[in-house]
């Protein structure tokens, strides 16, 4: 009679277990394969989706989850897992050593060097490295660093030079690498930041010009369109880096001399040992920015600041193949990551390695964290006008969006009603519409699973 009761225990609990598991909250898979697979918009481009449930630890469903796609600035999420795994938890800003009275410095590849929105990211640190080269007692000495970098990335479109997105890279960024000119009601010339400029500017006589301000591809000469005087707005236009202009820049902004270091034989022949180390900003604020914003600076600076912390040169690539080697050999589908911030159409990734490098991001970062970082749904960054909480309360989306011309992608996680928390990747290829209705179909999608999983 024992064994029986046992036995009864023992075969009631199977059922039980069974009978829960078949239960469970969730969207069927026919119910994934009709909103995807199906769907009257996703089926005039390539599309792929993975969804992911950290609770259960498996893929719930994927459609071509295994298909390469241009991922666009998806890619900044592998930039943010270097960061967060090859630095600490402030930005190295320069490293330096004194001989004599002298001060050597010299670049990290820090983008937030006087900033012109600097004070966005945390204003207790604005001028933490200005005062710091200001104030020295003794003559500063710019040592130019070498690096395997140029100035745009793999697969970068040469003909966005005039544009805010496509700063040059440098090893020693200053205002972002751009020039900022602001056009003031009443106003007919505009005001230039930084004022070393403003020699180099001149107005053309075109007002219907089809660029309110013009760089000359190969020289630091702008050119502006009067405009009427009732309009107010402003334009970054990117400026060609140099060491020389490092040097002529600082002098003039720390209004003191600082001299530029010429090298003997080559760059990496003749760079000191520096002894010591000063940071900028704390890491996060960084991040947040180059989630929320998309920055494309900010992404490609990171990675080469991230290859400063073991190594003399500054190197993305080296960056990427030392990810690849070290952190991201697990992934489901090799990486094709060629820059920092999805610029560049060599980039490929599929929907099932994003969603397997977002598990990463998320043992590296808590929730809060998460919430901070990346943008948050009809409240905050590139989504603050998109996926919405259904119900009208806190955001249930925080996820890095993608645009290049005929690529889309949105990739992050998912906080549900019923408290479960869910990775997903959307990444949209070759689609000839507008955005808007792959994000209305997005919407609706993720506000289901968000109601009913």
């Amino acid at each position: 009679m024992k064994k029986q009761v046992l036995h009864f225990l023992f075969f009631a609990a199977i059922i039980i277990f069974i009978s829960a598991c078949a239960s469970r909250p969730g969207i069927s898979s026919r119910k994934f394969k009709d909103y995807i697979a199906e769907s009257p918009v996703f089926k005039t481009n390539f599309t792929g989706f993975a969804l992911y449930d950290t609770r259960l630890d498996e893929m719930v469903y994927t459609y071509q989850g295994d298909k390469y796609y241009t991922p666009a600035s998806n890619t900044k999420i592998f930039s943010l897992y270097a960061s967060l795994k090859l630095m600490g938890d402030s930005i190295p800003a320069l490293e330096y050593t004194v001989q004599g009275d002298s001060l050597l410095f010299t670049g990290t590849g820090d983008p937030t060097f006087l900033h012109h929105d600097i004070t966005d990211l945390d204003t207790t640190y604005s001028q933490h490295v200005y005062n710091f080269l200001k104030d020295y007692d003794g003559q500063l000495v710019y040592v130019p660093r070498p690096t395997e970098d140029r100035y745009f990335g793999p697969g970068w479109a040469w003909s966005d030079y005039n544009f805010y997105y496509s700063p040059e890279k440098s090893v020693f960024p200053m205002y972002a690498n751009v020039v900022r000119f602001n056009f003031k009601e009443g106003f007919n010339k505009p005001l230039v930041s930084p004022d070393f400029f403003t020699s180099y500017v001149e107005g053309f006589p075109d007002p219907k010009a089809p660029y309110s301000v013009f760089r000359q591809q190969h020289e630091n000469y702008f050119s502006y369109a009067p405009k009427d005087d009732t309009l107010s707005f402003e334009r970054d236009v990117p400026f060609i880096q140099s060491d020389r202009l490092v040097a002529r820049l600082l002098s003039d902004t720390l209004k003191r001399n600082v001299q530029l270091m010429q090298p003997k034989l080559s760059v990496q022949d003749s760079f000191p040992v520096f002894t010591y180390k000063l940071y900028s900003l704390p890491a996060d604020s960084v991040y947040k920015r180059m989630m929320q914003h998309s920055d494309n600076f900010f992404a490609e600076q990171l990675l080469m600041t991230c290859s400063s912390v073991f190594q003399d040169t500054l190197s993305t690539e080296w960056t990427i193949d030392y990810m690849k080697e070290h952190y991201l050999n697990d992934l489901p589908d090799e990486p094709i990551w060629r820059d920092g911030s999805g610029l560049s159409r060599y980039n490929l990734q599929t929907p099932r390695s994003i969603v397997a490098l977002l598990r990463k991001v998320g043992e590296e970062l808590n929730d809060e964290r998460i919430k901070d970082i990346f943008p948050a749904g009809g409240e905050s960054g590139t989504i603050s006008s998109w996926y919405p909480n259904p119900e009208g309360s806190e955001p249930f989306v925080f996820a890095k969006t993608g645009t290049l011309s005929n690529k889309s992608a949105l990739s992050g996680f998912i906080y549900t009603k019923s408290g479960k928390k869910l990775i997903f990747s959307f990444l949209h290829n070759n689609y000839i519409t507008s955005t808007t209705p792959l994000k209305k179909e997005m919407e609706r999608i993720l506000q289901d699973i968000y109601l009913n999983y």
